[in-house]
């Protein structure tokens, strides 16, 4: 299979994690969809990373709905990332819709900040500001003392929230959740230490 994205997007790493995790080999291939030869509308009509080529030349957009084909896949690893059914999908799930939340507030400011001074919605900014100080603070809350956003071990749930710290820590230096979230700081340090965040850090 062959994966379509972007080596800056949180959400390309998002996939390129539990690919690493899932023990399934795939090919990359680097395009950033804001480039001007971007060939990404190609594979995905909404010209949006991550896209996955399966081998039968079907393509799957979102890394939602990428994450949960890897996640059913046979493979050298039998760790489901994902629980197959129960309260306990729904709270992984709900954890990687607050994580991508908060990555998508991260991209509008991101985005709005790349406009011309003069055409800038300071309003926006700051609405998309308020949207990652509740995320994280809810995150927060709900990690509370926990090794694991859920159950006794890394699940997608981890996988996204750090795939979130990721492009803080890149993209928004100003904003110091270290400075507040010790819980959060405890989680991101224990996923930098493992092989699969080790080898999708986005280059500077």
């Amino acid at each position: 299979m062959q994966l379509i994205g972007s080596l800056t997007s949180p959400y390309v790493r998002k996939v390129r994690i539990m690919l690493v995790e899932k023990s399934i080999d795939y090919e990359f291939t680097n395009d950033p969809p804001f480039s001007p030869d971007t060939k990404v509308a190609q594979v995905n009509p909404l010209g949006k990373v991550p896209a996955l080529i399966m081998d039968d030349g079907f393509i799957l957009f979102d890394s939602r709905v990428i994450v949960e084909y890897l996640d059913d896949q046979d493979s050298a690893s039998s760790t489901r990332l994902i629980p197959a059914s129960g309260p306990e999908r729904l709270r992984v799930k709900r954890w990687e819709v607050l994580a991508d939340g908060i990555i998508d507030a991260c991209v509008a400011i991101y985005l709005e900040r790349k406009r011309p001074e003069s055409q800038q919605s300071q309003e926006w900014i700051e609405r998309q500001q308020k949207k990652i100080d509740q995320g994280l603070q809810a995150a927060s809350s709900d990690l509370g003392d926990q090794a694991w956003c859920e159950g006794a071990s890394m699940t997608l749930a981890d996988i996204a929230l750090g795939c979130a710290f990721g492009y803080l820590d890149a993209r928004f230096a100003e904003i110091k959740w270290r400075d507040t979230y010790p819980n959060l700081v405890r989680l991101a340090n224990k996923l930098a230490e493992r092989q699969s965040f080790k080898t999708t850090v986005a280059p500077n």
